[in-house]
């Protein structure tokens, strides 16, 4: 729980902050001393498994332990923020082990990010170093961390994964630093954990809020742990399981329902690309039992065959960013795989569909809250009226593992939190009550406050997109709206009002534009529709709904 000791960080009140004590939660241990507990308790067991290698959790713990010494051997102290763009690599685990033993922050960055959002969360946290894979193709993250290095003042490190560039040092280089005894090496390492505690920050994950510009979501040790060992738990996860993870590992379900909950049982965490025969290697090991599958993953299930035998040895799968197909459903739960949902945030609240539930609830609900102390108000939305029981209303949350404020961001919290301190989610959900839990129910996802368009897991704000497309001199009006896409769940389409006496722009000028302003690609356009006019509600705003309800007819039409 948050304190007074972390000024960037909203405590909890009080009187809550004593009920979690009292019930035992979050918890006192860091999550590197978490980490070296299940580490002790099953140093043969694999920790980690990656297309090209596997370690155990005794050579996993060894190789963050010299990590940890080596970054703090170039002089970053405990609390500064690191910067994180790569992908799903075995070095992204240590490297992320590496950075919580030495008491340093990682800031959830993304290696698609550039310089539009990068200079931004830069200005936010002020971070000491710039973690970067040198081989990502996506685009160049050398040149990017140069210019960021030279917008941030607070930047005096640059890392990298892959081959090194001049002025930087390898996560490899970082291996020979320390001891050579590696006894000596955790007793290094132990006194380095002890210039924190449980409720120190550990990580900053970013909002997908309604504001331009991304939020940094402050992550505490013993509650990001307890978060993660509670998902474990509804997962019926126990060490001998193995879980595939092919969303960005960085990313809090990555962090949280991947990594932190394999590790929290003793189980083995695996990770790779989103790549069906990345994914195929995995799973031709036969371990893996609990898989996430977004939409992109439906798709490489349902376009091969040999993938799809070589994943009946799957115990759970959870599906994300939408209910599960009939496809999905008649290919996994005859042979005795469970298949459910989930609702998370990275900001705390986690919703899991129980396993032994019906089929009802697991295929049409996203669960109930994963703690008894876990809070939920539906309110109508805009204000801090309940519904009536039954009613859809927004979706809003507080407990032990759910933040009561982001960082150093005042303003947003006095719009974000409810009087009482209850997070407004931004999602539209309706309770669905479950006989055998009176006190618990479940919760069904009806509808989206927050204007997001959710890319196959990149949540990609419209207000920011917006804001930049009416900065075009040939753009007098926008409106970014999902669209429906069978791979990614949701695309971004834009609608367009030209300025005066000028054509408007088409797809790829917009994409240039936006190009040209360091926008993360996944977040432009992939659609442009020319309007004289946007709709309007009776209130004056553009009417979304409408939009929504075109576009995908439009789609609908030409299928």
């Amino acid at each position: 729980m948050s304190t007074t000791h972390e000024p960037d960080i909203v405590a909890y009140p009080p009187e809550r902050l004593a009920r979690y004590r009292a019930a035992g939660v979050p918890g006192e241990r860091t999550i590197a001393q978490e980490f070296r507990a299940v580490a002790d308790a099953y140093p043969d067991r694999p920790a980690l498994l990656t297309t090209i290698e596997e370690l155990t959790y005794a050579e996993l713990d060894r190789r963050t332990d010299r990590v940890a010494l080596g970054l703090r051997a170039l002089g970053l102290q405990a609390g500064e923020r690191v910067l994180m763009q790569f992908t799903n690599t075995g070095w992204a685990v240590v490297v992320w082990y590496g950075l919580i033993k030495a008491g340093l922050v990682p800031v959830a960055t993304l290696a698609q990010h550039r310089r539009h959002e990068i200079f931004d969360i830069a200005a936010q946290c002020e971070p000491a170093a710039h973690l970067i894979e040198t081989t990502f193709r996506g685009q160049d993250l050398v040149a990017l961390a140069r210019d960021t290095a030279a917008h941030a003042p607070s930047l005096r490190v640059l890392l990298t994964i892959g081959p090194s560039v001049d002025g930087a040092v390898t996560t490899e280089a970082l291996l020979q630093a320390g001891p050579a005894d590696d006894a000596e090496a955790r007793d290094a390492v132990e006194a380095l954990g002890r210039e924190i505690t449980g409720e120190s920050l550990a990580c900053l994950q970013l909002s997908g809020g309604t504001t331009s510009t991304p939020k940094l979501i402050p992550r505490l040790h013993a509650e990001y742990w307890l978060n993660a060992r509670l998902y474990a738990e509804g997962m019926e996860l126990d060490e001998s399981g193995c879980v595939p993870h092919l969303l960005p590992v960085i990313h809090n379900a990555g962090i949280v329902c991947g990594l932190h909950a394999a590790h929290a049982v003793g189980a083995c965490f695996a990770v790779c690309s989103p790549n069906g025969e990345e994914l195929k290697t995995l799973a031709a090991t036969g371990r893996l039992t609990h898989l996430m599958m977004p939409p992109p993953v439906e798709q490489m299930v349902h376009a091969d065959p040999e993938l799809r035998e070589l994943l009946r040895t799957l115990k759970v799968v959870i599906y994300v960013l939408g209910a599960p197909s009939e496809a999905i459903i008649e290919e996994f739960e005859p042979d005795g795989c469970v298949v459910g949902r989930m609702f998370g945030q990275s900001e705390g609240m986690c919703m899991i569909t129980p396993l032994r539930a019906d089929a009802t609830l697991r295929h049409d609900t996203v669960g109930a809250p994963l703690h008894e102390l876990d809070e939920v108000r539906i309110l109508r939305p805009d204000s801090e009226e309940p519904v009536a029981p039954g009613e859809p209303g927004e979706l809003c949350c507080r407990g032990p593992y759910t933040i009561p404020g982001y960082y150093r961001s005042p303003e947003r919290n006095r719009e974000a939190f409810t009087r009482e301190g209850f997070y407004r989610t931004g999602d539209i959900v309706r309770e669905i009550p479950r006989p055998t839990h009176p006190t618990r129910p479940c919760y069904r996802l009806e509808d989206r406050l927050k204007d997001l368009i959710n890319r196959g897991g990149e949540k990609v704000n419209a207000v920011e997109i917006e804001e930049l497309l009416v900065t075009h001199p040939a753009i007098d009006r926008a409106a970014l709206v999902a669209m429906p896409d069978a791979r990614l769940g949701e695309r971004a389409c834009a609608f367009v009002v030209a300025a005066d006496g000028t054509p408007a722009p088409d797809l790829p000028e917009i994409q240039a534009y936006l190009d040209g302003r360091g926008v993360a690609k996944y977040k432009w356009p992939e659609r442009v529709e020319i309007r004289d006019a946007l709709p309007l509600t009776n209130v004056q705003k553009v009417d979304k709904k409408t939009l929504r309800a075109e576009i995908a007819a439009l789609l609908a039409a030409v299928s």
